[in-house]
């Protein structure tokens, strides 16, 4: 098991190399995932349900996926979340097919949301909950 930065240096990389614009979903106060993705050159924005400062290269909204406002999602074609609690999955997968872009997922331990999606294996574990029809870049 990998530390804290390890997790987020794996998805980061992930993210930057198999998509063109992305939406970290519940950002916090760690942007290392989300600043490996913007330092590869690929759009990348951030939500979180609570007035987070974050650096000034990061485009950041407050939102809250069970009420998304959808114009901040549009043209994303993967929104991904590290860590978000469990009762979130359904809201993000919903999101994720309204935008029809991939629904990525870290999660907290061992935790798993119905089937667990399709896995990703990129150094750590990925659930992939939604996939988009038309992929844009081959992984």
């Amino acid at each position: 098991m990998g530390s804290y930065k390890h997790i987020e240096t794996c998805i980061g990389k992930y993210i930057a190399q198999c998509y063109t614009n992305a939406v970290e979903v519940g950002i916090g106060r760690n942007t290392t995932a989300a600043q490996i993705v913007h330092d590869a050159g690929v759009q990348i924005r951030c939500t979180d349900i609570r007035d987070m400062k974050v650096p000034a290269w990061l485009t950041f909204r407050v939102d809250d996926v069970f009420s998304p406002e959808f114009s901040l999602y549009e043209g994303a074609d993967v929104i991904y979340a590290i860590r978000p609690a469990i009762e979130m999955i359904p809201s993000l997968i919903a999101l994720a097919r309204a935008i029809n872009g991939d629904l990525l997922v870290y999660h907290l331990g061992f935790e798993t949301y119905a089937n667990g999606g399709e896995r990703i294996e990129c150094g750590v574990l990925l659930h992939r909950y939604f996939k988009a029809s038309e992929p844009v870049k081959q992984c």
